[in-house]
């Protein structure tokens, strides 16, 4: 049942307007009489209450913006006096709502006006929900009056029944705004009043949660930071205390780490890590293990050149002219770095230095056999392009640490082999030299080479991370040079992401003109000599290079300059020789001996392997380049019994079902060859590699053995001035095969003047030197009949009697 109110009982009283300010039934206020306005009402009042009995009645209105509100509080005037601070005042009791008629007159200087009490009635007993609305009411009033401690106060509430007194005692609340006390006074009906002051307490309650979450965090937010930096302060003292007992300068700190952090040039991201471990080590004590890897792991990141970067040089011609300068031939390596060069002069023009987040670095394999300059030539390509250089040698490591470094949970633990070439360098574009990439080795450790393909991949190396540094570390501009003798140990995974670059080895003319240019002048001056005392002869740099060695590098020919200086050396020591010494071709055997490799051609014709029947001349590519390879063929005597094909040399696989393709083709074929084959269904046959101690493999000895079997049944010799390569197939066809610049430089150093060639790999010529074309003759055949009738010589009796 809603609540009722009723207008009734008609007034006539003066107006004590109130400024800014609501008073509402039931409340006790003291006023100020120094005001005009209020001590006319008073006064009024006063007057007025003389004649009859009891207290002095006044309107009390709320007055906003001059403007009065249509309904007021009568209040009766309890005490006249003075208040605290001396002024004239009056204490004035608040008794119920007056709704406001007309004006009128009366005596004094107030305004008279009429009005009506509005009487309040409610249903006995009350509703439920207003019950429950009363309680809600107290509940929330109950809250916010110990939240400011009035606890006095609590109990009066509590004991408040009525509903209109209930919600009209909201007004004594400092936090409810002018318009929320006007509302409260105009709303008649005592439950929507209380409702409203249940709501206005509700919001406070809410705003005043939401305050004081807000300053209890900028307080713990205050209290921390008061706090953190008291504590530094007693740890700056505690530390001055430990420096002057232990004797310690002041000069001898040297952990402020933070400043050091913060006034270097970092990435954004290093930056905040580092921060990170400066707080670490802020916070764990002088003695804690932790501090000290905190410590290095500093000193690395503060270290390394995050941001530094050498100027390329730009100089096309004179980077060529360097390159020439410090190494004889070698032109593809030459034409890839000026390729290179050129490239970046061009991106850099054209603002592109930097696309998707990758700079222009370069990731070459520089694959050949020993000796041949791979090393060296790393310098030689930092020096032409102006960049710092590093060697990081890879022979033999087996742990994947030594790549991508230790996690720092580890005793001793360092950043991997790269990060440190990078500090090593001072820049992050340097050029990285990763020696004998082919010797990584990989165990229960992990595998180095899988740790390389992030670091080689030009793709993903601008985010590289090392496990130690646990930051990124951008390699996308570092020029990576791979090197490596053999290509077959490179994974294959591996290889896929680095250019390929081969250096199949010098020509004997380039020997003789790195010896004079590069070898001597350094070997000179090893051995003390000036260039004027030793007077060396061009064919003395010949057959050194052409007899005393035989090898696909010069690091032998340097050895033997060496040996051979050091001989004249000794020679003057001794007084047996006076300088100038001037050394010929004819004065190497009297100072280093005979020449240890003389070619087949140069022998006597009866000591030549291939005098005899049966062995023919090969070619093949090995760790140190190419090589000439022999192969012999023998028939057992039948009487022996021993059928079959033995093969001896340590072969693989490969290399022997070549050899049992080839003896399966001379049997097919051996009628239209003209050659007795009848016989080897009863003879054993055997084939042998000289040199047994060396592992041999692969197919390209397919027609050096056809030729060998078929120079035994025929009784044939083999040419001594003929070498050949080439895969042999059941039909008799010769198959394309690999390093064909190799053997071709293996087959010039032995002395060979002809070699048999597969036809398909004719193209492959365009890479042999025309020095050594011009020097060569050079044969490509499709079938091995051919390669026969190139290879045998003509028979000098019957082939009956041959057999």
């Amino acid at each position: 049942m809603a609540s009722e109110s009723k207008a009734s009982v008609p007034l006539t009283l003066p107006v004590l307007p109130l400024d800014d300010e609501v008073v509402l039934p039931g409340m006790v206020v003291p006023l100020d009489l120094s005001d005009n306005d209020v001590r006319a009402a008073v006064e009024a009042a006063q007057a007025a209450a003389r004649g009859g009995q009891g207290k002095p009645r006044v309107l009390l209105v709320p007055r906003v913006d001059g403007t009065y509100a249509g309904t007021g509080v009568l209040g009766t005037v309890e005490q006249v006096g003075r208040l605290s601070d001396g002024d004239p005042g009056a204490l004035i009791r608040g008794i119920g709502r007056v709704r406001i008629g007309a004006g009128t007159t009366g005596p004094g200087g107030a305004l008279w006006v009429e009005g009506t009490v509005v009487e309040e009635t409610l249903p006995d007993p009350l509703p439920g929900a207003v019950t429950e609305l009363v309680k809600e009411y107290k509940a929330l009033a109950t809250s916010w009056l110990k939240k400011r401690g009035a606890w006095q106060v609590v109990d009066r509430v509590q004991q408040i029944d009525g509903v209109g007194a209930l919600a009209d005692n909201s007004g004594y609340s400092p936090f409810l705004t002018l318009e929320q006390k006007v509302a409260l006074l105009e709303t008649a009906d005592p439950v929507d009043r209380l409702r409203l002051a249940t709501a206005q307490l509700r919001e406070h309650l809410a705003e005043q949660d939401v305050a004081e979450t807000i300053a209890k965090d900028v307080q713990e937010g205050v209290d921390k930071q008061q706090r953190e930096f008291l504590l530094r302060r007693q740890l700056d003292a505690v530390r001055k205390e430990l420096r002057e007992l232990n004797g310690e300068s002041e000069g001898d700190e040297s952990d402020d780490y933070r400043a050091r952090v913060e006034a270097a040039d970092l990435p954004e991201k290093v930056r905040e890590a580092a921060l990170k471990e400066v707080e670490k080590l802020e916070r764990s004590s002088d003695q804690s293990p932790e501090g000290s890897w905190i410590r290095t792991w500093l000193d690395t990141v503060l270290e390394l050149p995050w941001t530094e970067r050498t100027e390329d040089a730009y100089d096309i011609q004179g980077a060529k002219a360097v390159l020439d300068a410090e190494h004889a031939g070698l032109d593809d390596v030459k034409e890839r770095i000026t390729e290179y060069l050129a490239v970046r002069k061009r991106r850099s023009a054209r603002g592109l230095g930097v696309v998707g987040g990758r700079r222009g670095g370069a990731v070459l394999a520089l694959v050949g056999p020993p000796g041949v300059g791979k090393t060296s030539l790393g310098e030689s390509v930092a020096h032409a392009m102006g960049r710092k250089f590093v060697r990081v040698a890879l022979g033999g490591v087996r742990d994947e640490a030594e790549i991508r470094g230790h996690r720092r949970t580890y005793v001793g633990a360092l950043p991997g082999r790269i990060v440190r070439a990078i500090k090593e360098a001072g820049s992050m574009n340097p050029v990285v030299l990763l020696d004998e990439i082919d010797k990584v080795g990989s165990d229960f450790r992990g595998d180095p080479a899988a740790a390389l393909l992030e670091v080689l991949d030009p793709a993903q190396n601008h985010t590289f991370r090392d496990h130690y540094l646990e930051v990124e570390l951008d390699l996308s501009d570092v020029v990576f040079l791979a090197t490596a003798n053999v290509l077959e140990a490179i994974p294959e995974a591996l290889l896929d992401r680095m250019e390929l670059v081969r250096l199949d080895g010098y020509t004997e003319d380039e020997k003789v003109v790195i010896a004079r240019d590069h070898l001597l002048p350094r070997q000179l001056e090893r051995a003390g000599l000036a260039a004027d005392e030793v007077v060396l002869d061009e064919s003395a740099l010949r057959k050194l290079a052409g007899e005393y060695t035989r090898e696909a590098g010069v690091r032998n020919l340097e050895r033997s300059l060496a040996r051979l200086l050091r001989k004249v050396a000794a020679q003057h020591e001794l007084g047996d020789r006076e300088p100038p010494f001037p050394v010929g071709a004819d004065d190497l055997r009297g100072l280093l001996g005979r020449p240890h490799h003389v070619p087949e051609s140069a022998q006597d014709p009866a000591e030549r392997r291939t005098s005899v029947p049966g062995v023919a001349t090969g070619l093949a590519v090995t760790g140190a380049g190419g090589d000439v390879l022999f192969v012999e063929a023998s028939l057992a005597d039948p009487e022996t019994g021993a059928a079959g094909l033995t093969l001896t040399g340590q072969l693989g696989d490969v290399m022997k079902e070549s050899a049992q393709i080839a003896l399966s083709f001379l049997r097919s074929h051996g009628a239209e060859l003209e050659l007795p084959v009848t016989g080897l269904k009863d003879r054993g046959v055997h084939i042998h590699f000289p040199a047994g101690a060396v592992p041999k493999d692969g197919p390209s000895a397919g027609i050096t053995m056809t030729t060998a079997l078929a120079s035994l049944l025929s009784g044939r010799q083999v040419r001594t001035d003929v070498a050949m390569t080439g895969e042999v197939s059941l039909t008799g066809r010769v198959l394309p095969i690999g390093g064909l610049k190799q053997k071709l430089l293996a087959a010039h150093r032995a002395g060979i003047t002809t070699v048999v060639i597969p036809k398909r790999n004719e193209p492959d010529l365009d890479d042999v030197p025309a020095e050594i074309l011009d020097k060569l003759e050079v044969h490509p055949v499709t079938d091995v009949r051919q390669v026969l009738e190139i290879a045998l010589t003509p028979a000098a009796v019957p082939v009956g009697a041959a057999a």
